[in-house]
């Protein structure tokens, strides 16, 4: 089992709920069409990651996002974390009206920072993910169709989350294609204030 670090602790998370299509801006530069309900999918434990690859058979794409920590009945730690999606395949699928696990789900899908502890209001929280020194992602939680206490309301009415799992609350506009080389830093924020970051190079 792959492992986070929440301070000084090292947690396995059992999955990763996946929140799509959850900043409007975002839908609209993918041409999706705007969900009736929150769209939600799983990447097992198996995809977390520490390296960031530029190609699994075809370009990757990534997704920032902030990451929340489920634990002892709450949210209560945060990171950073990019989804990695294989875009082509992934259209290929929904095309056909199939499942994205293949597109979503593979062996180093998700990367995580660090994981801190949450004292700060979740509504407080923001986003920012740079390639090469270049701002290409921002975003906000007032800024999401499901903020996270909504998130949690529609998840309890069909799964349980446990001690470790990880939601990713989705991603903002300004997704790309991961090139060899490039650098990202990616932040959660609150009020301005840098409360955990992320750093990886493409292979």
């Amino acid at each position: 089992m792959h492992s986070i670090r929440v301070d000084q602790r090292l947690l396995q998370p059992s999955k990763i709920v996946c929140i799509g299509r959850n900043y409007a801006a975002h839908v609209s530069e993918l041409g999706n069409e705007m969900p009736d309900d929150m769209v939600v999918f799983i990447k097992p434990n198996s995809a977390l990651g520490n390296t960031l690859h530029a190609a699994r058979g075809e370009p990757v794409h990534y997704e920032g996002e902030i990451v929340l920590l489920w634990e002892n009945g709450a949210f209560n730690a945060v990171g950073f974390g990019l989804d990695l999606t294989l875009r082509a395949l992934q259209t290929q699928l929904k095309a056909k009206g199939l499942p994205w696990e293949r597109a979503k789900s593979f062996d180093g899908a998700a990367l995580c920072s660090d994981f801190v502890a949450l004292d700060t209001p979740l509504d407080a929280l923001a986003l920012e993910l740079y390639v090469n020194d270049e701002l290409r992602q921002a975003g906000t939680v007032d800024m999401m169709l499901y903020p996270p206490a909504q998130i949690l309301r529609n998840l309890s009415g069909f799964l349980t989350l446990e001690d470790g799992d990880l939601v990713m609350t989705g991603t903002p506009a300004g997704v790309g294609e991961v090139r060899p080389g490039d650098r990202f830093l990616g932040r959660v924020l609150s009020a301005g204030e840098v409360l955990v970051e992320g750093h990886w190079t493409a292979h």
